[in-house]
């Protein structure tokens, strides 16, 4: 095998979010459920801008916030991801690669505008997010870019991508390329909703190509369609090679077809903002995986990500991650 041009190659969707410190009367008064992205079209993207307070806007986007992160680890990372020729499309390129990854997809030259997602705070930490996807719909098979897949340890998907039908063919496109050449694909099933929405089609990607699977507990437990966590750690197993599920303050669980591995979380102390947790815990563990090191030190990495993360307001880290994780593990 041909040695690596990259340790992680991700695919989703290029996003700039604009985040937004809100009261739950607000989430109340826009009819929103906290704690859950919901898809938006451009109509309602600007009746929800214009009932916002002023916010920070910052590249985002769940697997583009992943490759960063293992960027900032020290790893070799590539994203692939639509955007059009526009302002906000032109930020998320010139921060994506400011932060050490690549980044070569085409820009389109018409069509819908970039991407953006609102993340509205809340005072418990807990964010709900509204996501209109404009440019990122037009990604499709096209933009795949066979030899970057072709030279990279792990393709990360988002979950978050599957919903336009250019997407699911550009996913199976990808991880066709990587196991023909030998490498290994990493899904995100990056929120329950979007579970809901796919719950038939992820189980059969998972099954047939997916090697390592991340996913909260109550993405997990939508899955396989159970309120018991328990039963869905039974039920992945099989699935996925690997399958790492994170909980919360309460750390996240490894399973192999061998093995169940518990790691507590990295301590906070205090919580601000848990937008991109998950996302930081897939680098740390990513990052830790294409290092070689055991699932639970790749878990304990993703931990320390994903409390750095959790400790300022954004998505992208605030600090060397690599430095960080060197501190922490010695």
């Amino acid at each position: 095998m041909a040695e690596p041009r990259f340790h992680v190659a991700g695919i989703g969707n290029a996003i700039v979010d604009v985040l937004v410190h809100a009261e739950d009367e607000l989430l109340a008064r826009l009819g929103l459920t906290k704690g859950v992205m919901t898809l938006i079209d451009s109509a309602e993207a600007e009746r929800i801008y214009a009932s916002l307070p002023p916010g920070l806007e910052c590249s985002g986007g769940s697997a583009a916030n992943t490759i960063v992160g293992i960027a900032s680890l020290g790893g070799k990372a590539t994203y692939m991801g639509k955007v059009k020729d526009d302002q906000l499309g032109r930020v998320f390129a010139h921060d994506i690669k400011n932060a050490g990854a690549t980044f070569e997809t085409m820009a389109a030259a018409d069509g819908p505008a970039t991407a953006r997602c609102f993340v509205l705070v809340t005072p418990d930490a807990q964010r709900t997010m509204l996501t209109y996807l404009g440019a990122c719909i037009e990604f499709g098979p096209d933009d795949v870019d066979e030899a970057v897949i072709a030279g990279a340890m792990v393709t990360y998907l988002e979950g978050y991508l599957y919903d336009p039908p250019l997407a699911k063919q550009a996913f199976l496109k990808a991880a066709g390329v990587a196991h023909d050449a030998g490498r290994e694909v990493s899904l995100s099933l990056s929120d329950p909703f979007c579970v809901d929405r796919h719950r038939s089609e992820f189980l059969e990607l998972i099954s047939g190509h997916v090697d390592i699977l991340f996913s909260n507990d109550a993405e997990i437990q939508s899955l396989f369609s159970t309120d018991d966590f328990d039963q869905a750690l039974r039920a992945v197993r099989g699935h996925a090679k690997v399958a790492a599920i994170t909980r919360g303050p309460k750390g996240s669980v490894v399973v192999t077809d061998e093995d169940v591995i518990v790691v507590g979380c990295d301590p906070v102390d205090h919580v601000v903002d848990t937008t991109g947790a998950g996302d930081l815990y897939a680098a740390g563990f990513l990052h830790g995986y294409t290092q070689g090191r055991d699932l639970a030190t790749c878990a304990r990495l993703g931990g320390i990500a994903a409390a750095e993360i959790i400790s300022h307001i954004g998505a992208r880290p605030a600090q060397s991650l690599a430095k960080l994780a060197a501190a922490k593990l010695g």
